[in-house]
């Protein structure tokens, strides 16, 4: 049961989430949408935003107001470590603007870019970077020794022998291409380190540049190097989503590093 000095209405609850009114929210709950921690709820049920797990039509609300979700454009040349021995730019320079403590979902090399998730929430971290729940991933890759020849796509959707065993992209895709430079998108779900990187010296074109543009349904969009933006409820929900559909179908092999 919820302590007294921290407990609020159900509807109040959804409302400070973002759901929509309190009086949509209660229909929600009138209509039998909205469950806490796996029941369905009902009218004049009282909850704490802080600690319970609230569904709506299945989908997770955030409502603990500690937590932060945010998408952040990793520069090339910044190192997803908060302590570089080496006295490179690190991540810890981008966390210190947040009043919360976060740590980032994942890695990316130094000389990789892109989208790289930041949160205090562990439950959500173990989600996305646990080899079992299998979050897709895209990247631009920006490719020398062309032009591609016509199999390459077919060699990566089939599958490469790595040092550490085969790997296969799920979907590949050619951009575009200028005399002995290629742009390919690709996107994969395991997370052993270097992937992208391995994988492509494998089919003979390395790699020049490498972004990463999207983690499940999260996209890095038009955001500059080095900016950020909070990730919208609908955005975190998704997440969540992905991870619990991937949960069902994936298992537990693969190695808990991030590809890059």
């Amino acid at each position: 049961m919820p302590q007294a000095d921290t407990a609020e209405r159900l509807q109040k609850v959804l409302a400070a989430a973002g759901v929509g009114s309190r009086r949509a929210c209660e229909d929600l709950i009138f209509r039998r949408r909205v469950t806490v921690n796996g029941k369905v709820a009902k009218l004049g049920d009282k909850v704490d935003p802080a600690s319970v797990e609230i569904r709506v039509d299945g989908q997770r609300v955030i409502t603990d107001t500690k937590l932060a979700y945010i998408a952040l454009n990793k520069p090339r040349g910044v190192v997803s470590s908060l302590d570089d021995e080496k006295g490179r730019s690190e991540l810890a320079d981008f966390l210190a603007q947040f009043p919360q403590r976060l740590h980032h979902v994942g890695r990316l090399d130094a000389d990789s870019e892109g989208l790289l998730l930041l949160t205090n929430d562990g439950d959500l971290t173990n989600k996305l970077t646990h080899p079992r729940y299998g979050i897709s991933k895209t990247y631009l890759a920006e490719v020398i020794n062309g032009p591609l020849a016509r199999n390459v796509g077919r060699r990566l959707l089939s599958g490469v022998d790595l040092e550490d065993g085969p790997a296969r992209v799920d979907a590949f895709k050619l951009v575009g291409a200028l005399g002995k430079t290629a742009q390919v998108e690709l996107t994969l779900h395991e997370g052993r380190k270097h992937i992208v990187r391995r994988m492509m010296e494998a089919v003979g074109h390395p790699v020049s540049r490498l972004v990463r543009t999207s983690m499940g349904p999260i996209r890095l969009g038009d955001l500059r190097p080095g900016g950020f933006r909070h990730l919208s409820n609908a955005e975190i929900a998704a997440l969540f989503k992905a991870a619990e559909s991937s949960d069902s179908s994936s298992s537990d092999e693969g190695s808990l590093e991030e590809d890059d």
